[in-house]
């Protein structure tokens, strides 16, 4: 809470600066009447404050009141046997690249190695500010298609990968979710990832099971079995919380997006790299013909593009809320 309050106050202070260089931009226009350079002033003046008041427009389209928590990321394979597996990785490479770029911290939490290549699933956390807010617009299906590198005939194959981003609980959040621990059944295995000679000396990794629900939560990243243990129950109750506020929401994608099978036709996506190259977002119509660009971490197009429709969506439904029913006669 005390976060959120120096956020909205950092907040105010940005806009009440903005309205005054707005004011003082009114004034000075009234005086460039007739003056060359004092007229160009003004106008590069102008152009500053518009530039400035767009990057701090998406502030206000942050409506989610876990906005500013941090990101925690699934990705799980979807139709598309290896290429699918190799997909995953990929889409997780964009989410770390893209990540960089905004100088957030990442932290990988588990990965399930394919057999032949890529991976099933991962799960990160992403820790910056807004980061749930930003990556919240990515949760769906996501679909590839290209020319496989796995097919020596060259063939062109379609892929699908589901991304499920949740909020990461605070402490002040944590008493939303109580955990009955005759719930909970907890495994530990030995790591399959990195680690050297120490993954065949300790059963450092640690896989939890919510017996009511059926979520399973794995994390292998640390070396100490108490750390993993401690990041797969916060994991855990992330996707339980999750999970609560999905039952109780009269829509349901107020947290998550609506839940669908990897598949065809339930994609919000697609990211095609032959026999052109474009990504489009299915809910926006947003277009992008770089996608390499894309995948290699330019997505704020889309993720300002989701906000804004999101906002339209929202606003168009409490307006038809609010309309008096028609009573036909």
């Amino acid at each position: 809470m005390a976060r959120d309050a120096a956020d909205n106050r950092a907040l105010i202070a940005t806009w009440d600066r903005l309205e005054r260089r707005a004011r003082d931009l009114v004034e000075l226009d009234h005086l460039a009447e007739g003056d060359p350079e004092l007229r160009r002033q003004v106008e590069e003046e102008g152009a500053a404050i518009e530039k400035e008041v767009r990057a701090h427009e998406l502030d206000l389209l942050f409506t989610d009141p876990y906005a500013n928590h941090n990101a925690v990321i699934t990705i799980s394979v979807g139709q598309g046997g290896v290429e699918a597996q190799d997909w995953v990785e990929m889409l997780m490479r964009m989410y770390l690249k893209w990540s960089e770029r905004r100088g957030f911290e990442t932290e990988v939490i588990d990965e399930s190695r394919g057999e032949e290549a890529g991976l099933k699933s991962a799960t990160f956390i992403v820790r910056g500010p807004r980061a749930y807010g930003l990556l919240r617009s990515e949760h769906g299906v996501h679909r590839l298609v290209r020319i496989s590198p796995f097919d020596q005939n060259h063939r062109r194959h379609t892929s699908f990968a589901l991304v499920e981003v949740m909020p990461e609980l605070e402490s002040s959040d944590e008493s939303a979710v109580v955990l009955n621990p005759q719930d909970l059944r907890i495994d530990t295995y030995r790591s399959t990832g990195a680690g050297g000679q120490h993954v065949n000396k300790t059963d450092s990794a640690i896989r939890i099971t919510h017996l009511p629900t059926g979520i399973v939560v794995t994390c292998q990243n640390e070396r100490s079995q108490m750390k993993n243990r401690e990041t797969a129950m916060k994991v855990l109750k992330a996707r339980l919380f999750q999970r609560q506020q999905q039952e109780a929401a009269e829509h349901m994608d107020q947290i998550r997006g609506q839940v669908l099978p990897a598949e065809f036709g339930s994609q919000i996506r697609n990211y095609v790299l032959q026999p052109y190259t474009l990504v489009k977002d299915v809910r926006t119509g947003l277009e992008v013909g770089n996608a390499q660009a894309v995948l290699d971490g330019e997505i704020d197009p889309f993720i300002e593009s989701w906000l804004r429709w999101r906002l339209s969506r929202n606003s168009e439904a409490e307006e038809g809320s609010a309309r008096p029913a028609v009573n036909p006669r």
